[in-house]
């Protein structure tokens, strides 16, 4: 061994040290943060899917290739990372002997062939990336970023590191070529060969540049390990038990659909026996979400995903998923030191640790204790209530995540403790509760009225109890028994079912809200109020039938994903369907035979809780293609990327008194389609878009109508509409 190697060795071994031993210390604290978090049992179920689903996210980058470039520079990146540890565990041979390599595979030619194209394309895929983040800098004139907010030298240290890594690996492979050291024909390696001939026979410059390599690799680890909230580093640690630990392992868009019910310490919140001043109701303080919520924080990339596609950041309110997870994370590495010394408030607010607990914990941290989680600049609240109150639940942040953080169950969270606690959050939202509550509807509608939507019909609609069977239970809604626009889908959908010989009933006066709207705003208790009765009242009627009989078809999307996700939880298990399904498995079968497609251009609008939160996207755009001529024209953001209307998440009743109206961006997105017909499969954003064609002057040139009204027109195009047969009727 040389003096070169001697000194290259003494450094490798000094810098590796200090990196191991400040990296240890980092993922101590990480894992007591982590552990502050409450207890969720439901997340060790189901071994076998987690495993599956996870490799399956990470080693085949399923969700982040749905930005295909960015994904797939992200995969070789990802991967030449894994070959990175190989490379660099290879460097600690190469200090000490410019002949060193790994045991056993380091002369292998094929594992010099894998390394040698991981490594080309590496540095391919992080110079894809700079120039991806230089061109979406927040700074850039003109457009919305999705890195506003981000902090963007950690994510340029980190890709400078992997680039600077490559390029050292690919300088030692030249110096060993140069040196007629290196083992590898030019066919596995070329690049490294070329490399050499560039390079003088300078037998020590083997040494120097891997320990150059070594120390960019645990400057990197020295770094992240003094900056525990660095996520676009440690997301390639903590990505793995993230996705591990998903709600729904098995399923499509894990995370949307069913809200996770409430816990305390764990268990499910029984509200008959709840008490305040023992158990917990929602999310008050950091420490109050579960281990997995702080863990979701700890993970964030800060890619921004969330953030380029929420409605509320896109139409200028305060809301960015990904700002909210970042305030909440630095919230509570801020706060932990203060937790971990045995402080923190009990339910009635009292202070948990004595005096000489917290002698010694920073000042600053318990300055951050002292802030509340929701609260305005004037109070330092670390989330601000414009923030919480602006989400819609659309999912598009949770759909988007590569990590799979669950922005939407976080948020519910908050609104809980605000809602049952506090008694904060919009007034106007006041009245919708009142009315579900006293009578059974967000609008406040008579329940004698619910059954109103059949008059002038010319076929008697079933009630359940009046018939002796039914294949399908048809949940009305609210919407569709009250609301005017909602009421002409519901008659459409109840002809289609009748001409196409489908046996159904309805509760009629039986049926009440499915609480959609009273737990996406937090209040768990009128939900669960309104949930019970539903449940017991649908029991009674399936009552004797076997699980594969208790169907129900719904047009409310909220109630549809309502009645299949969430009743569950209650006891109640019925195999629902969105009335979109059931008419294209009716027009495939041939029951319904549409006989004179409908004139004009039309485009469809995905309803959240349809599309992302219960994965139907085909149904309805079948149904379309066999009733309308010509062909759909998709709007830029459609599908999974589909854009929201702003009515959920309760904001149907709330005012949107920030930034432009989220449906007036829609609809200008469905105008630039040229189309003349706008199609939805929901009833509340029916209302939305409507609004925004009127509030653009458009309502001559622009219909918004639902896909069954479509394919009634087609099936039967020489009546006139079911609501205008009504009008005649009534007059």
């Amino acid at each position: 061994m040389g003096s070169v190697q001697i000194a290259t060795t003494i450094v490798a071994a000094a810098i590796t040290a200090v990196a191991v031993w400040l990296a240890v210390r980092a993922v101590s604290k990480m894992v007591a943060v982590i552990r502050l978090g409450q207890p969720d049992p439901a997340r060790f179920t189901d071994w076998a899917t987690r495993t599956r689903t996870m490799l399956a996210e990470t080693a085949g980058h399923t969700r982040m290739l749905r930005w295909s470039l960015v994904g797939a520079a992200h995969w070789f990146v990802m991967v030449g990372f894994i070959v990175l540890s190989l490379l660099v565990l290879e460097a600690y041979f190469e200090v000490v002997s410019p002949t060193g390599g790994l045991p056993l595979v380091g002369n292998w030619a094929v594992y010099g062939l894998v390394t040698e194209w991981l490594g080309i394309f590496g540095i391919a895929s992080i110079l894809v990336l700079i120039v991806i983040r230089l061109r979406n800098r927040p700074t850039r004139p003109g457009g919305k970023s999705r890195f506003t907010g981000s902090t963007m030298w950690q994510g340029y240290f980190v890709e400078a590191v992997i680039l600077g890594v490559l390029v050292m690996g690919f300088l030692i492979r030249g110096f060993k070529v140069a040196t007629d050291h290196f083992e590898y024909p030019v066919w596995a390696a070329p690049l490294s060969h070329a490399v050499g001939g560039l390079l003088p026979n300078w037998e020590a410059g083997v040494s120097v540049a891997a320990v150059i390599k070594i120390a960019i690799s645990m400057t990197w680890l020295i770094v992240i390990s003094l900056n525990v909230t660095m996520g676009v580093a440690w997301h390639r640690f903590l990505a793995f038990p993230n996705i591990f630990f998903k709600r729904n392992p098995g399923r499509p868009g894990s995370g949307l659909g069913a809200l996770r019910p409430m816990t305390s310490n764990g268990e499910l919140l029984d509200f008959e026996e709840a008490d305040p001043e023992k158990d917990q109701f929602g999310v008050a303080q950091v420490e109050q979400f579960t281990w997995k919520g702080l863990l979701d924080f700890s993970t964030c990339t800060e890619c921004g995903r969330c953030q380029s596609q929420c409605p509320a950041w896109n139409t200028g309110k305060p809301l960015s998923p990904k700002l909210l997870v970042l305030s909440l994370r630095d919230h509570a590495y801020a706060k932990a030191p203060y937790l971990l010394a045995g402080g923190g408030k009990d339910l009635t607010g009292a202070e948990k640790a004595t005096d000489g607990q917290l002698a010694h914990v920073d000042a600053l941290a318990l300055a951050e204790a002292e802030k509340p989680l929701i609260g305005g600049a004037e109070e330092s609240g670390v989330i601000d209530p414009d923030v919480l109150w602006s989400c819609t639940t659309c999912g598009a942040c949770v759909e988007q995540c590569p990590v799979d953080i669950e922005h939407v169950d976080h948020i519910v969270d908050m609104r809980r403790y605000q809602m049952l606690i506090e008694s904060s959050f919009p007034s106007e939202a006041g009245v919708m509760l009142r009315n579900l509550e006293n009578k059974g509807n967000p609008w406040g509608a008579p329940q004698n009225t619910r059954e109103d939507w059949t008059k002038g019909l010319d076929f008697e609609v079933p009630r359940v109890g009046e018939v002796d069977d039914f294949e399908y239970l048809f949940w009305v809604g609210c919407a569709g028994a009250f609301e005017d626009r909602a009421k002409k889908t519901t008659r459409a959908v109840a002809t289609l079912l009748h001409e196409a010989g489908v046996s159904f009933a309805i509760l009629g006066e039986g049926e009440t809200c499915s609480g959609d709207p009273a737990r996406r705003i937090g209040n768990e208790f009128v939900f669960q109020m309104l949930a019970q009765q539903n449940v017991e009242t649908l029991n009674e009627a399936f009552d004797g039938r076997e699980q594969s009989r208790r169907k129900i078809v719904a047009t409310c999307p909220h109630c549809f994903n309502t009645l299949g996700n969430e009743y569950g939880q209650l006891g109640g298990e019925f195999e629902v369907v969105h009335h979109t399904q059931l008419l294209a498995h009716l027009v495939a079968t041939g029951a319904l035979t549409p006989v004179q497609p409908v004139d004009g251009g039309v485009t469809y609008h995905d309803p959240c809780y349809l599309g992302r939160h219960n994965r139907v996207f085909a149904p309805p755009r079948a149904v379309l293609g066999t009733a309308v001529q010509g062909e759909l024209t998709e709007m830029p953001r459609n599908s999974e990327r589909s854009f929201c209307c702003g009515a959920g998440g309760a904001r149907m009743w709330m005012e949107e008194k920030i930034g432009k109206r989220i449906n007036v961006d829609r609809v200008e997105e469905a105008m630039s389609t040229g189309a003349a017909m706008v199609a939805v499969g929901c009833p509340f954003c029916s209302t939305m878009l409507n609004d925004g064609v009127n509030g653009k002057g458009a309502g001559e040139q622009v219909e918004v109508v639902d896909v069954a009204s479509v394919l009634l027109r087609s099936v039967r195009p020489e009546q006139p509409p079911v609501d205008q047969k009504s009008a005649q009727v009534a007059g």
